[in-house]
């Protein structure tokens, strides 16, 4: 594959917002590190920047900036929201924080319409050639690791374009952990600070590169989202018909018994859907609810994000063994 940066190896503060209009969550300033570019590294990185959010097209970006050692006085991750113009501003000082070990990533602001697919093999992006999902962006994030951003005809609603990122993983071997519609990608021509990629003899990290930054809409885009939105409506109809069940199955539960929402409203829990569905299954069980009801019950939020209807149903059957075994195991 050609690379376009073939010269290249290999929650903080918040800075003041614009408060109206339709930039209303951007952040006013650049950051300045010197105000331009100054070295042939600068020059080299500003160009992967460049070439990447303009393809990438969106109005505005949240760009993270993420190191996992941080110290106590550190954030883990500094966050920005920018426009195309104010990150290659701030490139030099994306440099400098990436140089003090800190990872650059970068994602569209709200809905948008794009797809990342993640941890993709050169044999896949092959594939997704041959097939039509030609990518519109491709970045190797580390040796012989790529991320694909591919450019949809359209829009999309955040259940549609989970659905999608989602379904481009399961067809190409992506991280469906990493498919969902705002799931950052890496910001090219800065340095993957991982510590399992820096090199022993040098000390040096490699480059994240910009493989392809092609542009345009794939092919099979207009068949493929008829698809997905096929499946997200059946989804949808599947869980109303749950619901429907659920509320005829008054007499299974004692009057008495929590509903899940007070389980999900519960600080504990800290929003955490699996645990939630955990601890709500343990105890309705305890309390004499029927097996259908709970997993009725588990199934009343969406849970797209575990997959297809099958690892949905894979994923209650799960979580009401887990119950049922907690309960034994407290007997």
């Amino acid at each position: 594959m050609h690379k376009t940066a073939t010269s290249v190896s290999r929650i903080a503060c918040a800075v003041p917002f614009i408060s109206r209009g339709p930039l209303r969550y951007m952040n006013v300033h650049a950051e300045n590190w010197p105000q331009q570019p100054t070295y042939a590294a600068d020059k080299t990185t500003f160009d992967a920047v460049h070439q990447q959010v303009a393809v990438m097209g969106a109005e505005l970006f949240e760009v993270g900036l993420y190191k996992a050692d941080s110290g106590a006085t550190e954030a883990t991750m500094i966050p920005r929201v920018w426009d195309a113009n104010t990150i290659l501003k701030s490139v030099p000082w994306l440099r400098h924080q990436n140089r003090g070990g800190r990872n650059i990533y970068i994602r569209p602001k709200g809905e948008h319409d794009l797809s990342l697919v993640d941890d993709l093999t050169n044999d896949a992006l092959l594939s997704m050639k041959a097939t039509g999902f030609n990518a519109a962006l491709i970045v190797e994030t580390s040796p012989a690791n790529y991320q694909a951003w591919l450019k949809h005809s359209e829009q999309l609603s955040k259940e549609v374009s989970t659905a999608a990122a989602r379904a481009l993983a399961e067809r190409f071997g992506g991280d469906r952990g990493a498919a969902d519609w705002r799931h950052f990608g890496r910001l090219a021509g800065f340095t993957n600070r991982k510590a399992k990629y820096r090199d022993e003899g040098t000390g040096l990290y490699p480059f994240v590169l910009l493989v392809e930054a092609a542009g345009g809409v794939y092919p099979e885009a207009e068949r493929f989202l008829s698809g997905v939105r096929r499946e997200v409506e059946q989804q949808q109809v599947e869980r109303e018909r749950l619901r429907a069940q659920m509320s005829k199955l008054g007499p299974v539960f004692p009057r008495e018994l929590k509903a899940i929402d007070d389980f999900r409203a519960n600080v504990r829990y800290g929003g955490d859907g699996t645990r939630i569905d955990l601890a709500y299954a343990v105890y309705a069980f305890s309390h004499g609810a029927s097996r259908t009801g709970v997993a009725a019950v588990i199934r009343s939020r969406d849970l797209s994000h575990k997959g297809n209807e099958r690892r949905q149903n894979e994923y209650v059957e799960r979580t009401i063994k887990k119950a049922l075994a907690t309960i034994e195991r407290g007997r």
